[in-house]
């Protein structure tokens, strides 16, 4: 053996990798490294994955966290879309309500007008029948000998009216009349047209006895068919007639003058 094998070695023991040599240069105005001579041991071990590498774990937080935003501005989104579905349904019902409700104000013054009017037509049939019946009752019921009704009442009412005007040959009104002027006048009130003088008033219609005198037959004074005078009986035994130019027009008791005879036209 050597006398020197035991003497340890001055060199520097052989590194068990090359040494990396960096090169640093600017390319296109990006900072290029180049590695040189590095050598990796064969038996050195590789790092596992999770201890070098740390981005998987970034990205999915980030995943997560874009899922969760993007569900809840879906939910927004639903629950804008739900509000206006519902405020659209809304107001529908409410314009459905308010066109019900004026439907139904208009049907019921449709209805109520319809009743008024029916009403209405109700009175106004009712009161022409009770017309019909009155006037029938007038012309089937005799005139009373005191009052007179129906006709005889406006016939009494005419010739009370002209008590006082004077008497004047050939007139016939308003102001003065004759006698046959007089009784003319009066019945053309009640719709009875009567010859003009009194010859043929006493024979206009048909002869009563002056024992059952009726209120509106014409008296006459004379014979019949050439009577010089006529009055009207009016009741209660009186007439009324233009008697001459000094007394006119008056009302008086048959004892006053009693007549001839007489006619009924009523």
């Amino acid at each position: 053996m050597s006398t020197n094998a035991l003497i340890p070695s001055h060199r520097k023991p052989r590194r068990s990798a090359s040494s990396r040599a960096l090169r640093a240069g600017v390319t296109g105005g990006f900072l290029t490294l180049a590695v040189t001579g590095a050598t990796v041991p064969a038996n050195a071990a590789e790092k596992p994955v999770s201890e070098t590498q740390e981005m998987p774990t970034i990205t999915t937080a980030l995943a997560t966290s874009a899922a969760r935003s993007a569900d809840t501005a879906e939910q927004v989104a639903f629950n804008y879309e739900r509000q206006a579905l519902q405020d659209s349904a809304f107001t529908k019902a409410a314009k459905a309500a308010e066109k019900h409700k004026a439907e139904a104000v208009k049907k019921a013054k449709a209805e109520a007008k319809k009743k008024a009017e029916e009403a209405r037509k109700a009175k106004e049939a009712a009161q022409a029948r009770a017309s019909r019946s009155s006037e029938r009752s007038t012309l089937s019921a005799p005139a009373s000998a005191s009052t007179g009704t129906g006709s005889t009442a406006t016939l009494v009412a005419f010739l009370k009216a002209q008590l006082g005007k004077a008497y004047v040959l050939g007139a016939s009104g308003p102001s003065s009349y004759d006698c046959s002027g007089l009784t003319q006048a009066a019945f053309s009130q009640i719709g009875i047209d009567l010859p003009r003088v009194s010859q043929d008033q006493s024979t206009a219609g048909t002869q009563v006895g002056l024992d059952n005198l009726q209120v509106g037959d014409i008296l006459y004074w004379g014979s019949a068919g050439s009577a010089y005078h006529v009055g009207v009986y009016v009741g209660n035994g009186n007439f009324i007639g233009a008697q001459n130019p000094s007394t006119g027009i008056v009302e008086r008791p048959l004892s006053y003058d009693m007549p001839t005879g007489a006619v009924r036209v009523l």
